[in-house]
This record gives structure tokens, C-alpha cells and sequence, in this order.
């Protein structure tokens, strides 16, 4: 395994989380189970290697064997001392600044989650438990901000995209930026970049002084997507299940561009929402776009919906193809709709509480070669049960692909065994050759081995 350029180096906090218990600290400082410290190296690594060009969590990890972390407690705060760190995050010796407010973040996340998590007013066994504890992540990250119009735009999308997706991406970031929408995504490279990028340049335009771009990832997928620099608010939920209903409570309107399994995931995650009845009157702008060369992807994309979960499902999105200015003028008009909605009925700008999330969605999945192959996948389900059990198994391509855990289940017990009707999984295969076909599943270079084999 090639080994990274180093550097060793002494950080301190700037603006927040500086100062810790002498609780918090030991925590931090301990490697055993109920120590936070394997977590915090794990995810500061993963913010120290932003511009990587792997997204192989395992290979990322393995490429710092000995990078260490220190915590300092002194009269003053605290202090990292550094070993080992990636030396791409430093410039004359000096952490470039987003880096540090990152890290410190990631601090600050996983002590606080952890902390929520043991109090005993939390209670994670219960729908209105789970959207408790992730408001209160979200809160205490200062993301909910009262009085505020609502103008937060989720963008999903994947890391291995073409560059003409990418710079579409940035276009349609641009065009919604000039009208004073900011920016939320899962933080790392591709689409996740892109919309940023668009948007800080047509901010800058506008003389839009309140540019947000939120990024909001979790431990296990972090090191395949690490942070891109243009993200200035960062929250590190502790699962994907967490992430992605903060991703849902905290967006005003949502904009999916071409992606691969982890996309799949997300839409499906949302469909899902939407199709429960009790959200029938419930707005959430939902828009699939992508330049004329993604046509094809979205084509099989809306043919999968439409197999798998029905017509009904296909009314809660809209697909626009090439034309970056109506993607924004759409979403502008619809974010007015949900103020008004918000409005109406008294509901937060800054936090959808109406939104109801069965539990189905919020427990955590975790992919075991066992729990994919019992995965229930029966068009006998109820649709939003069906697209929730369709959503773990993407999940669990999504681990097998790029997170860390799963590279090495894979590689132990072979691939994931995913068994279903004929009627489901006769469209799934069909999909996932699609993003094989396309190069999809990786980035670019990378010669893909499915981790799953589909069993019919």
C-alpha cells in the first residue's frame, strides 16, 4: 500500500467547541467500546484527505496507517496534536481554514450525538424519538435557523459522474443561486461539489452575503466522500437513516441529478415518504434533471419507478432534461409554495415537522450478508413498505461499493445475496447493469466487481 505525504501539527479550535469536559475528552481519548476515539481519527482522517481521487474507504484508511490524534486539554481549551496527518490539508505548515472548521466540527458532532444518545430523555425506539434526537444534532450544529425564508435546496447526485454532468450540475447551481437559493448535499465530490460551485459564483454576482452550503454525511461513508472545500457548514449524523432525514426535515425542495446506487437510495428513501398517505398534503418540490447525455439514465431510472412502486410514485417527481434555467425557476416557485404551506399551518421554516416518517425508514439497516438476503422485496407489499425495503438493499450496495465495513465483508464472505419476485427483481437487475454499464458504480479508472449477486 503507497504511502501518503505527512506532516505533524499542533490545531486548536477557532469560534466554537473550544472548550470540552474533562468527560468529553476521556471519551474521545479511549479506544475501547465505549470509547469515541477510533470514530473521531476515522473522521478527521476522511476531512484531512478532502481532494482524494479513491473512494475506497478501506484503501483510504490503509494509505495513513500512522496517523495519530492527541487531545490537549489545557487552562485555555483544548489542543490536536497531529501525527501523521495528510499533508494536502496544510499549506506552509498551516491547516487551511475550511479543513479546521471541519474537523473541529466532526468534534463537535460526535461528542454531542454521543451525549444526546445517553441522555435519558431520548428515546431512539420511537418515531417521534429518532426526529428529536436528529433536530436536536441539527441544532446544536447551529443549522436551524429561526426566521429565515425558506430557501434550502438539497442536491443529490453521484461522486463518479461525467464531466459534462458535473459542469450541468454547476449550471443549475448557478441559476438557482441568482435566486437566493442556498445549497445542501452530501458533501463530497461530483454533484455534491458541483451545484456548490455554481451557486458561490452566482451569490458572489448578487452580493448574497448569506451563502450557505451545508454539507451533511455520517461516519461510514465520509472517507469515499469526503468534504469538499466549498462547504462552510458541516454535520456528521450518526447513520445514513439519520442523514437522510435530516437531508428531508431540513429541504425546502430537492434537485437529483445522475448518480449511481447511493442516488437510487436517496430517491427511493424520498418516494417512499411522499407515497405515505398521511403526507398527501404535504409539498416537497422534487425535480430529476440532467444535460441531454443523462436522458437515457433517467429514462431507465422513471421505467424502474414506474415497475417497481407505480404510477403514483412518478407523479411525486418531474424530469427536466437540459434546461438548467427551468430546473431553478420551478424550484423558486415551488419553495414559495411550501412558505406559504409552512405558513398556513404554523410548521417552522427551518425544520419540516409535518413530514411523517414511519420508523420503517428511521431504524438503522445495517448490511449483513444475512439481513440483504432477508430482505423482503414483493410487489405484495404495501408501495411505501416496498421502496423502503428497496432502499436497504441500495444501501447495501452503496457499503459494499465505497464504505469500509462493507469492502470487507465483501471481500471475507463474498458478495450480498439479494432474492426477490420475479415481478421487483427482473427491473432491479436491469437498473443496476445500467450504472455497471455506465460506469456508475465507481469513479472513473476503477474496474468494478458487483458486491451483490441477484438471486431470482
Amino acid at each position: 500500500m503507497e504511502k501518503k505525504e505527512t506532516i505533524n501539527a499542533s490545531v486548536a479550535p477557532k469560534g466554537s467547541l473550544e472548550v470540552l469536559s474533562q468527560i468529553e475528552v476521556e471519551k474521545l481519548k479511549q479506544v475501547g467500546e465505549n470509547g469515541l476515539y477510533p470514530l473521531f481519527r476515522k473522521c478527521a482522517l476522511a476531512i484531512l484527505n478532502t481532494g482524494s481521487d479513491s473512494d475506497n474507504a478501506k484503501t483510504i484508511f490503509e494509505s495513513y496507517p500512522d496517523f495519530e490524534i492527541e487531545i490537549i486539554q489545557q487552562d485555555r481549551g483544548i489542543r490536536l496534536e497531529l501525527q501523521n496527518a495528510p499533508a494536502n490539508a496544510f499549506v506552509d505548515g498551516e491547516m487551511i481554514a475550511s479543513s479546521r472548521e471541519m474537523l473541529f466540527s466532526a468534534m463537535r458532532d460526535i461528542v454531542y450525538s454521543e451525549t444526546e444518545k445517553c441522555s435519558r430523555g431520548t428515546d431512539l425506539n420511537s418515531s417521534i424519538g429518532i426526529t428529536d434526537y436528529v433536530f436536536q444534532l441539527l441544532r446544536n450544529a447551529d443549522i436551524l435557523h429561526a426566521g429565515e425564508h425558506p430557501n434550502m435546496i438539497v442536491c443529490w447526485g453521484g461522486h463518479s459522474i461525467s464531466n459534462e454532468e458535473y459542469a450541468y450540475s454547476k449550471e443549475v447551481g448557478h441559476s438557482m443561486g441568482l435566486r437566493g437559493l442556498n445549497i445542501c448535499t452530501g458533501c463530497g465530490p461530483g454533484v455534491m461539489k458541483g451545484p456548490m460551485k455554481g451557486a458561490t459564483i452566482a451569490h458572489a454576482k448578487q452580493h448574497f452575503s448569506q451563502s450557505r452550503f451545508l454539507g451533511l454525511t455520517e461516519p461510514d461513508i465520509i472517507a469515499a466522500e469526503a468534504p469538499n472545500p466549498i462547504v462552510n457548514e458541516l454535520v456528521i449524523l450518526p447513520d445514513i437513516e439519520k442523514r437522510l432525514e435530516a437531508f428531508v426535515r431540513v429541504a425546502h425542495g430537492t434537485v437529483i441529478f445522475p448518480g449511481g446506487a447511493g442516488t437510487a437510495e436517496e430517491l427511493l428513501y424520498l418516494l417512499g415518504i411522499l407515497l405515505d398517505p398521511k403526507n398527501q398534503s404535504v409539498p416537497f418540490p422534487l425535480i430529476l434533471t440532467g444535460p441531454k447525455s443523462s436522458e437515457p439514465y433517467f429514462q431507465q431510472l422513471n421505467e424502474f419507478i414506474n415497475d417497481t412502486l407505480g404510477f403514483e410514485a412518478q407523479q411525486k417527481y418531474q424530469i427536466i432534461i437540459d434546461d438548467p434555467e427551468r430546473v431553478a425557476r420551478i424550484m423558486a416557485q415551488n419553495v414559495e409554495k411550501v412558505r406559504q404551506h409552512r405558513r398556513n399551518y404554523n410548521d417552522a421554516y427551518y425544520f419540516n415537522w409535518r413530514l411523517n416518517i414511519d420508523i420503517s425508514y428511521q431504524q438503522p439497516f445495517i448490511p449483513t450478508h444475512e439481513n440483504m438476503a432477508s430482505l423482503v422485496l414483493s410487489s405484495n407489499l404495501e408501495t411505501h413498505q416496498l421502496a423502503a425495503n428497496l432502499r436497504r438493499a441500495f444501501s447495501g450496495i452503496v457499503a459494499g461499493n465505497v464504505k469500509e465495513t462493507g469492502i470487507s465483508a465483501i471481500e471475507k464472505y463474498g458478495p450480498y445475496k439479494i432474492n426477490g419476485d420475479e415481478s421487483v427483481m427482473k427491473p432491479l437487475d436491469n437498473l443496476l447493469e445500467a450504472f455497471v454499464l455506465q460506469k456508475r458504480m465507481k469513479l472513473p479508472g476503477s474496474n468494478y466487481v458487483p458486491c451483490y449477486q441477484l438471486v431470482r
